[in-house]
């Protein structure tokens, strides 16, 4: 029934915009509820949800011109937010998107709410191209992101922002990363097209699907042939360049994408450390299934005191927690969720992971600094403050990497990279 399945994602996008609720935990709250769902119903769910997010600066916009006094109810505001960028962006038909709107609206028990969602969803299909039009001449309604970051990306990269504003509004491509130790690119390229599965390579052990697809379809990827990692994030475990014999940590480890593909690479002592245990939990399912091990630990990366036995690692990763503002395309939310104000605080905590490991670090040892951002304060700036800071630590150039920031496009999202070594 769709429309039951819109009133749920009035309820998601509500949870997001109006308690400030991070996506996946609002979806993961629906999804314990009802639990009679099925997979299209979700689909569908989630399908609703991540549109009306991805585009809700336009879709609010729109909103508010169709409107002729404030809506102080959020259940149907969100209902309209979520119909109109249906409208807008889906492919039902408009008077299925408009009849199930209503039917939805009447579960509110307002008697007010269905006519107005009726008559604010048809009065858009009757001016849709005038109002849209009346929309561009502000950029965050035109790009739907918030006017400091839209700022942000103008002043860092004055001739790129455009581009990175529309990448992040797109859909997110889904890559595999083969698993080198149980198959090859090529045998799994084959496999694939046995199951009728388009797909193309992509770097260095990455493949790209045509389409996405439940993991549950791929070909072997409970037997650990495959991990899903987007294509920027595969850099990460070539360019810190392990070798067998090593002792390594991976800092900031959760959910395993970077621990695994480094396990893949060299047989290494490897230590994963994470703050949070439940996301520590899926770096275990992560190793189990491909069929790797390692040493996990609980702790905080910023104190070595804690964890470190105090031998030094010959090689560190350090995926530090940032804005995710290279991943947007994922996380839809975090363009609503994040402040201004949030950027200092993130860096501050950067600085302290980063000084903090590079006491643990074997000289001529090497660190690898990551980010899923594109904002230079926690990228290149970041490691010109901490170089200047540091006179043991000098920065090593990465091959194919202008100055080791990769923005997002069609086959990759947005990451940060700097390789250093300890002199």
């Amino acid at each position: 029934m769709l429309h039951n399945v819109q009133s749920l994602a009035a309820t998601v996008v509500g949870q997001v915009v109006l308690r400030s609720k991070n996506l996946d935990q609002a979806l993961e709250a629906v999804r314990k509820r009802h639990g009679e769902l099925t997979p299209p119903q979700w689909a569908a769910l989630q399908d609703l949800s991540y549109t009306a997010l991805r585009w809700l600066g336009r879709l609010q916009a729109i909103l508010d011109l169709l409107l002729e006094r404030p809506l102080d109810d959020g259940r149907v505001r969100c209902l309209l937010l979520v119909a109109l960028g249906q409208l807008e962006y889906g492919k039902a038909p408009p008077y299925a998107v408009v009849d199930h709107a209503v039917r939805a609206a009447t579960g509110f028990g307002l008697p007010w709410a269905k006519g107005l969602v009726n008559a604010v969803l048809r009065n858009f299909l009757r001016r849709r191209h005038t109002l849209l039009s009346r929309l561009d001449a502000d950029l965050t309604s035109r790009f739907a992101y918030p006017n400091w970051w839209i700022a942000k990306l103008q002043a860092q990269y004055p001739e790129q922002w455009a581009s990175i504003l529309a990448a992040g509004n797109g859909h997110p491509p889904m890559t595999l990363r083969v698993n080198g130790r149980k198959t090859t690119r090529q045998a799994y390229l084959a496999r694939l097209g046995e199951n009728g599965l388009d797909a193309q390579p992509l770097g260095e052990s990455g493949i790209m699907l045509a389409r996405p697809l439940p993991v549950d379809r791929l070909p072997g990827f409970s037997d650990g042939l495959v991990s899903v990692q987007d294509l920027g994030a595969q850099y990460a475990a070539p360019l810190l360049d392990v070798q067998d014999g090593m002792r390594v940590l991976d800092a900031c480890s959760a959910p395993g994408g970077k621990t695994t593909h480094l396990l893949e690479l060299a047989d290494m002592d490897l230590l994963a450390l994470d703050s949070d245990p439940v996301r520590l939990g899926r770096v275990s399912d992560n190793l189990r299934r491909l069929g790797l091990s390692a040493t996990l630990r609980q702790g905080n990366a910023a104190r070595p005191e804690e964890w470190w036995d105090g031998r030094p690692f010959d090689r560190i990763l350090a995926d530090v927690p940032c804005s995710a503002s290279g991943i947007v395309r994922r996380h839809p939310d975090i363009k609503w969720l994040r402040r201004e104000t949030d950027i200092a605080g993130f860096t501050l905590q950067q600085a302290k992971i980063l000084h903090a490991l590079w006491s643990t670090l074997a000289k001529g040892g090497k660190l690898l600094y990551v980010t899923c951002s594109v904002f230079q304060e926690e990228n290149r700036r970041q490691i010109e403050a901490f170089l200047t800071a540091t006179p043991d630590a000098r920065c090593l150039p990465l091959a194919g990497l202008k100055e080791g920031q990769l923005l997002p496009c069609d086959v990759h999202d947005g990451f940060y990279y700097a390789l250093m070594q300890k002199t």
